[in-house]
Parts: C-alpha cells; sequence; structure tokens
C-alpha cells in the first residue's frame, strides 16, 4: 500500500465525485493537458478519456514504477508521457514545448510559485488547480473586497480568475488540516508581449504590487512612498483623479498598471 509522503505535500484525491467535478471543468478543446503530480493515477486514468494527449510530472520515486505499469500501453501509443522530475524545476526549461492547458492538484508549499509560473507561461492557455482555499481566494478575489491582493493583479492582468468549488478534508487520504479549492484561470494574453514590454518590465511592475500591498490596511500612497518618490505618487493619484485616502484593495488592474508607469517613470 502506498503512502502519502509529508515531504512532497502529498494528500491523495480519492472522492470520486470531485474528480468527476474536475473533469468536466475543463474547457472541451483542451487537447494537449499537463498533469502536476500524477499521484496514484486515479485522475491521470479520466484525463486520458477525454482523448487528450497527457503528459505528467511526478517526482515520487515509489510512484513512477507504478504510474508506467499503469499507463504502459497509453506510454507506447504516444497518448501519455511519464516525466519523473520536479515540475517546478522542469519549468525552467519549459513543461511542454506546445500550447497546453495545465491540472493539478498542488502541493500547499508550492501551489502559489507554480500558479505564478503557469500565468506568466506564454505556452500554458489555461488552468484548473486544486490548491489551499486561502491561495485561491487571493488569485480570485475582485476589486473592492478586502481579499483583493497582489495574487489577484497578476491574474487579471492576462485571464480570468474563478473559484469554482469547495473541497473538504475527508475527500483526499489523508485528510489535510485545511479546506481545498478548485480554480479555473483561462488565459486571453500573455503577459510578456501584450501587456509587458520584457522580463524585465514584469519584474518591476511585481516589485511594484509587493509594496502596493505591502500593509493592506494603510492608504496606498503612504505604501508606495515606500518604494517611490512621493511626488512622483502624488502627481499620478491627482492625473488619475484618485483619492489620496484610498486603499490597495479599492483599485483595479487598469489603475494599477496606469500607476505604474507613472511613478515608475518618476521614480
Amino acid at each position: 500500500m502506498i503512502k502519502a509522503k509529508k515531504k512532497f505535500g502529498q494528500n491523495f484525491l480519492k472522492d470520486e465525485s470531485i474528480k468527476a467535478k474536475i473533469i468536466q471543468a475543463i474547457p472541451h478543446n483542451a487537447d494537449n493537458i499537463v498533469e502536476i503530480g500524477a499521484g496514484l493515477g486515479d485522475l491521470t486514468t479520466r484525463l486520458l478519456e477525454l482523448n487528450a494527449r497527457v503528459k505528467s510530472y511526478e517526482i515520487d520515486d515509489d510512484l513512477v514504477p507504478i504510474l508506467r505499469d499503469k499507463f504502459k500501453s497509453q506510454i507506447q501509443s504516444g497518448e501519455f508521457s511519464l516525466v519523473h522530475s520536479d515540475a517546478l524545476s522542469a519549468w525552467d526549461d519549459g513543461l511542454s514545448d506546445e500550447p497546453y492547458f495545465l491540472v493539478a492538484n498542488l502541493p500547499y508549499y508550492v501551489a502559489t510559485k507554480m500558479i505564478l509560473n503557469a500565468i506568466k507561461d506564454p505556452l500554458c492557455k489555461g488552468l484548473l488547480v486544486m490548491v489551499q482555499r486561502e491561495v485561491a481566494v487571493k488569485f480570485s478575489a475582485k476589486s473592492g473586497s478586502s481579499e483583493y491582493s497582489a495574487l489577484a493583479v497578476l491574474a487579471d492582468l492576462a485571464s480570468k480568475a474563478r473559484l469554482l468549488f469547495d473541497v473538504e478534508a475527508v475527500s483526499f487520504d489523508p485528510p489535510p488540516k485545511v479546506t481545498s479549492s478548485v480554480i479555473e484561470i483561462i488565459k486571453h494574453k500573455s503577459l510578456v508581449g501584450d501587456v509587458f514590454s520584457s522580463d524585465k518590465e514584469f519584474v518591476m511592475f511585481c516589485d511594484f504590487l509587493k509594496a502596493a500591498f505591502s500593509a493592506p490596511r494603510k492608504v496606498l500612497v503612504k505604501n508606495l512612498a515606500s518604494k517611490f518618490k512621493k511626488d512622483a505618487v502624488l502627481e499620478a493619484f491627482k492625473e488619475l483623479k484618485m483619492a489620496e485616502n484610498i486603499r490597495p484593495h479599492e483599485l483595479n488592474t487598469t489603475l494599477y498598471l496606469e500607476i505604474f508607469k507613472k511613478v515608475n517613470n518618476g521614480k
């Protein structure tokens, strides 16, 4: 019997109804799917039933031979490829050579990093992932909500994020200590190319957002003044007809881009 390993953040999904809901939520045009963490291969089996090519990454040495045996015929036919690797490390060279849709039950300790990687990856056309509910809320929160964060801004820049449904701890073996959620992010632009002119500009915007949300309950002017010239910040607010007492969660993505362009020039 295979036991989940804490060092990999493994919690095997055992609820068949949740597996079905995940499959039903995958876009019909997703014909090239990348799965992170094949685990015992239960969700992988359902993904292959979609008549899509599936490429799965699995880091666990004990699970890889089991998966190779379980999907021997699909590997031979080319329907399925299994990569014995840490997906986070593999991202440096790209998870796929062609456009793909990402599906995963992400380990909590790397979930945020992996979602950001997917959002930035021009070949990733969208993702459907299960994460800790707190993370899902941060990515899918809307402007004006107290949960609105830098992660929500980044997700909204080139895509549409939605929290689809929650998954209780009893749906897993072993059960985690938190509630999970399935989040969908469908991309309609490339961050670098359509929104930003270069990787450097994107990194600069991330630093800008870090400053903007450094103290969520404080006014935005004060947060930004910790990194940019206060005169430039106030001038940007004046040009955009924004109140100086506005707080980080009260803006939207468009305004953050406008402020960034203005204060970055006057830094």
